[in-house]
């Protein structure tokens, strides 16, 4: 037989799929049933809990007279507000994103000294391996950065003297090695992609500058000429502060305690974490945000006109335009109803930027989608809690005001989520519980066996 493509969609394969997904259907009715909490999730989207965390804490809900009551979201790093956190960096007009990092692995804010120690130990790992750059990512460039990532990751392994020690120390050291490398990893492979898959004209490798940001170093890199406005970092600085660590339950972060708790290595349970924030009901959602937009700009003849905008929004949930999926996206969370503090946060920064850039009238139009959506939502669905703009909302349009490349608008999630993923990891090994292991419900009947020649043609 004549050897095929390997990503051949033949008939053959086709007609398989086929009898899958035929055999392959659960009836929903069961999971009421059996009462079992699809996705760790209840009806009202709160969370099967699962585990203990001294990390973070996603605030969403009031307790009065004994009822929970939806409020406006907040957000804390190791009991800190994360809108107190950026107050006290703006005030002092400081990168913040390597303080943020400090206090989710050690618990507390660092003092002065400890800030300028650790954040020489980040510069002191800033490098990657002698030829990683030539053997590893630019040999067999992807166009996914996220699957860019992995591979590095996994690679990493093989450089390492002392891979599989999971140890406190060990890990610890591997830890920020990682969340040091992380910029150079996507931003390279980045590099890599645009010239030989894109057939970009020029190809250059900025080393990252001592004593310089992850933001700034991040955007030096990625810029031929290295420029950026401190306004540019700034924001970058916030969105990797906004999204250093979300709780122990978002997906990415749930599956890093739960290979973790197998005993694996480091790199194997970082390259889980970044399998699961590739999707795009993780990490991918603000290209679709941005996706979404550049599809009502295309629509909306005019932005300001806002029951034409309305209009157009019912069309996306009616799955009558755009994707065809009925989701706004950008709009609503899992856990979070009126509001979703790092959207809060992040919206004022983002119209200082979009003056700076001769973008206002863009941020306008997302102001006017954010107040609407959720009123057209609820006149279309069933709402067990209130839906909001989500930190993706925002984060999509940052990255597009900085010229970023949207094939690292996930990635770029992945360098700042480096910092949660790792805290937790330390976390479930200091705590050294049980491997994780949640029960499936069987609801196949049980059957005899059947001879070949009793099953038909």
């Amino acid at each position: 037989m004549a050897k095929r493509d390997y990503a051949e969609l033949t008939p053959e394969i086709l007609a398989l799929s086929a009898l899958c997904e035929e055999r392959s259907v659960i009836e929903p009715s069961l999971y009421r049933q059996y009462r079992v909490n699809r996705g760790l999730r209840d009806l009202n989207g709160k969370g099967v809990l699962t585990g203990l965390t001294e990390i973070s804490e996603i605030h969403a809900k009031d307790v009065v007279g004994g009822e929970e009551r939806p409020c406006h979201g907040k957000l804390y790093y190791r009991g800190y507000d994360v809108e107190d956190l950026v107050e006290g960096l703006v005030r002092d007009d400081r990168f913040g994103y390597e303080e943020i990092v400090y206090l989710l692995l050690f618990a507390e804010l660092p003092t002065r000294r400890e800030l300028t120690d650790f954040c020489r130990v980040l510069d002191s790992y800033r490098s990657l391996p002698g030829s990683f750059v030539r053997d590893i990512i630019m040999k067999a460039p992807s166009r996914d950065m996220m699957n860019s990532l992995a591979r590095s990751v996994l690679t990493l392994y093989s450089y390492d003297n002392n891979p599989d020690d999971i140890s406190v120390p060990n890990v610890l050291r591997q830890a920020i090695q990682l969340i040091a490398m992380f910029p150079m990893l996507a931003v390279y492979s980045y590099h890599a992609c645009d010239y030989y898959l894109q057939d970009s004209s020029r190809f250059f490798i900025n080393d990252p500058c001592e004593g310089l940001s992850t933001a700034e170093n991040l955007l030096h890199m990625l810029r031929a000429d290295g420029a950026y406005t401190r306004l540019e970092a700034r924001l970058l600085d916030l969105c990797l502060l906004l999204h250093a660590e979300h709780g122990g339950g978002n997906n990415s972060t749930f599956t890093t305690h739960v290979v973790t708790s197998s005993g694996t290595d480091t790199y194997s349970a970082i390259a889980a974490a970044l399998g699961s924030l590739k999707g795009p009901k993780h990490g991918g959602a603000n290209i679709k945000v941005r996706n979404m937009f550049a599809d009502i700009k295309k629509n909306v003849r005019d932005w300001n006109d806002e029951e034409e905008l309305a209009a157009y929004l019912d069309r996306i949930l009616k799955k009558e335009a755009f994707d065809g999926s009925g989701l706004i996206y950008g709009i609503g969370h899992a856990v979070y109803s009126l509001s979703d503090p790092r959207a809060r946060v992040l919206k004022r920064f983002v119209e200082m930027l979009s003056r700076e850039k001769g973008l206002h009238e863009e941020f306008l139009l997302y102001d006017r989608v954010e107040r609407i959506a959720p009123e057209r939502i609820g006149r279309q669905r069933t709402i067990y809690k209130g839906v909001s703009a989500n930190v993706d909302f925002y984060s999509g349009l940052v990255y597009e005001m900085l010229g970023l490349p949207e094939e690292l608008f996930t990635p770029l999630f992945a360098v700042s989520r480096i910092a949660g993923w790792s805290a937790h990891r330390l976390e479930e090994l200091i705590n050294a519980g049980k491997i994780i292991r949640p029960a499936y419900q069987p609801v196949q009947p049980r059957r005899a066996y059947r001879a070949m020649e009793e099953r038909g043609e």
